[in-house]
């Protein structure tokens, strides 16, 4: 085809047809030019193409990760919820000595020792660069600030946990029997519904027997420390679980632009 074009040109300039040979040229030219648009335009929807095809890839693994995301803050919700019902049921026997029952008080301070730890997954879109492949603005931004969002929850557990291990559960060692706390807990299966694997519990220890030391749980009431040490529990907890709330809004808005944007 260049030898075609080649010849006329000298056939041209050969015949002294220069006007002609001019036109020729910038036709010429204009053709290689609507050439390498044609080529342009093609490359440019190929590589569009293949970046459809890659956000739809990062749209449905976003939305495995925010499903599993959700679920394991429901987790940790229903837990904190079981935490701060039974600190309120304590609290109530503080006040009301008459309403105390030793196998209600034990199992509800039972259920004040568990801490939760919500460990999501998180995407590496901003790091990695694929963030861009996102077209939706209102998405992108929100996975932008998901990870400082995270720190909202996280630092609350993490604050109620370090109260429970250094200050909590010392109190109770030093003031009663957490066997038999820790045994009715195990009995009636306590945390069990919160567990993501339930499977192989036929292995699992059922109980560790009650302690052989008498405990009064009315000194343990009526110790001042021991109201306070629950005051700190629920605030904590409360605290925590208003951030949660915040956090599962915030995943739900994400899943359902997701879920818009998958075909």
């Amino acid at each position: 085809m260049i030898k075609f074009f080649r010849k006329i040109r000298q056939n041209l300039l050969s015949e002294g047809k220069t006007g002609k040979y001019l036109k020729y040229a910038i036709g010429e030219i204009i053709l290689v030019v609507f050439g390498i648009l044609i080529a342009l335009q093609i490359n440019n929807w190929n590589e569009s193409r293949i970046d459809r095809i890659s956000e739809q890839a990062i749209l449905k693994q976003l939305q495995s990760e925010f499903k599993s995301n959700l679920k394991q803050l429901d987790e940790k919700i229903g837990i904190r919820s079981y935490i701060m019902n039974s600190t309120i049921q304590l609290l109530s026997n503080i006040d009301h000595p008459a309403i105390r029952n030793v196998d209600s008080v034990e199992m509800h301070i039972a259920k004040t020792i568990p801490y939760t730890t919500f460990d999501p997954i998180i995407n590496d879109l901003a790091t990695s660069g694929n963030l861009r492949l996102i077209r939706n603005d209102s998405l992108k931004a929100l996975l932008s600030l998901w990870t400082s969002e995270i720190v909202q929850v996280t630092e609350g557990e993490q604050t109620w946990a370090k109260y429970r291990n250094e200050i909590y559960i010392p109190f109770l060692i030093k003031n009663y029997q957490v066997r038999s706390l820790r045994n009715k807990a195990m009995q009636t299966n306590l945390l069990y519904t919160f567990l993501i694997n339930q499977e192989n519990r036929a292995s699992e220890i059922k109980e560790i027997g009650n302690s052989k030391h008498f405990a009064d749980i009315n000194v343990l009431l009526d110790n001042p420390d021991y109201e306070d040490h629950l005051v700190r529990c629920i605030v904590t907890n409360r605290n925590t679980q208003q951030q949660a709330f915040i956090l599962r809004d915030r995943i739900t808005q994400i899943l359902d632009i997701i879920n818009e944007e998958i075909k």
